[in-house]
């Protein structure tokens, strides 16, 4: 490992989507990576650590309206909880944990800078003006992070197709606004950012256009990693990353954990 500046780390880590109590699985991201975290700074590093808090997405607005309860209240609550989960985990806080809704003008400036370099493009249709989309064909090293083609993902991936977009595997920047959902203004019209936008702003924000390490669980290599490669990259034609670190899933009884399978517990029952 050598980092970009001299005895300074910069590590970025995808954090949790805040609509319900964290799992074994979050645990193991917090463990794994605070663990990280404290390796380098006993070997001398001064680590610059981010996790970012996902508190905007559809799963969040679902919750809230089978509640009846706001986003805000929400989201506040299990924030609440999950700095709880980690305190009793012996989990150190990050150095910062940005909260997506308070980057959207970033989000907005990314987009148009995508527009302007033809990597990204607004949809075509009535129904679908507001929404802009990630153009991958326009991007040289798209799957480079995975080591998949184009031409695989098409063939293996089962993609549902948008007649709005022009490739099948192209995905939203920003989504424009449904009656009733919280929305922000942009050049698009009111709507909401697609979800991996999000950490390539935050990213770029706290750590700069290129840093040392960005993390998360295995299950977001593709398409989220993938995605922000894409995105950062063809925002700011330089490198985004030097290394990509990606934790195992949590196995229960040789299976993955999942609520389907009815195999999935809480951090908090764990505990008792």
């Amino acid at each position: 490992f050598v980092p970009i500046i001299a005895g300074k780390v910069s590590m970025y880590v995808c954090g949790m989507t805040v609509y319900d109590y964290c799992h074994l699985g979050h645990a193991r991201v917090m463990v794994v990576f605070d663990m990280i975290v404290r390796w380098l700074r006993v070997s001398n590093y001064k680590v610059k650590y981010v996790r970012n808090i996902t508190d905007i997405d559809d799963k969040i607005i679902k919750r809230a309206y089978e509640n009846n309860e706001s986003i805000k209240k929400l989201t506040n609550r299990f924030i609440r909880a999950m700095r709880e989960d980690a305190r009793k985990l012996g989990v150190k806080r990050p150095t910062r944990a940005p909260h997506a809704t308070d980057y959207i003008d970033g989000m907005v400036r990314m987009i148009s800078a995508l527009i302007e370099k033809r990597h990204a493009y607004q949809a075509q249709g009535k129904d679908k003006h507001g929404d802009v989309f990630y153009s991958v064909t326009s991007f040289a090293d798209y799957g480079k992070l995975s080591g998949k083609s184009l031409e695989d993902l098409r063939a293996g991936e089962r993609v549902e197709v948008d007649t709005h977009t022009r490739d099948p595997m192209d995905f939203v920047l920003w989504k424009s606004a449904k009656p009733g959902e919280p929305s922000w203004d942009s050049p698009w019209g009111k709507g909401r950012p697609g979800w991996h936008i999000e950490c390539s702003v935050m990213g770029e924000h706290h750590l700069g256009e290129h840093f040392d390490i960005h993390g998360g669980g295995q299950d977001l290599q593709f398409p989220h990693h993938e995605n922000e490669i894409a995105q950062s990259e063809g925002a700011h034609d330089c490198k985004f990353v030097n290394y990509w670190m990606h934790n195992g899933f949590v196995r229960v009884d040789e299976e993955k954990m999942s609520k389907s399978l009815g195999n999935f517990f809480t951090i908090r029952e764990i505990l008792k």
